[in-house]
């Protein structure tokens, strides 16, 4: 069993920054797939993004594209999503998933393990 922390989320003007984090409970945290979606109210729970069980193949959905990057630290059990140039369509609950596979996806049901979430919210 995967335990999933999220922390960093906020309330932010438009144009600033935030990193998200999610500490994971699992020392073999290196096997997992790992990946950030976000839910708005009133709308389903979308892709943001997603990075391999080695830190490789990053990908991201259009919408944040170019102002978003996921890294993770396997030695601290880690997975980060920094966020720039942050617009008021970016608000929603932030969650990390943790996938028992060494390739990540764009589904959320492909995902073993969530955590629950920490809130952005991004003022025009």
């Amino acid at each position: 069993q995967v335990q999933l922390v999220e922390s960093g989320g906020g309330l932010v003007q438009a144009g600033d920054s935030l990193r998200l984090s999610c500490a994971a409970s699992e020392r073999t945290f290196s096997n997992y797939a790992m990946g950030w979606f976000r839910q708005a109210p009133g709308k389903e729970r979308e892709f943001v993004a997603t990075i391999a069980y080695n830190g490789g193949t990053p990908v991201y959905a259009d919408s944040v594209k170019g102002r978003f990057t996921i890294s993770r630290d396997n030695a601290k059990t880690t997975l980060y999503l920094q966020m720039n140039s942050l617009k008021p369509e970016d608000t929603a609950l932030y969650y990390c998933a943790a996938r028992s596979t060494p390739w990540g996806s764009r589904r959320p049901d492909d995902y073993d393990y969530w955590g629950q979430g920490t809130q952005v919210t991004v003022s025009s």
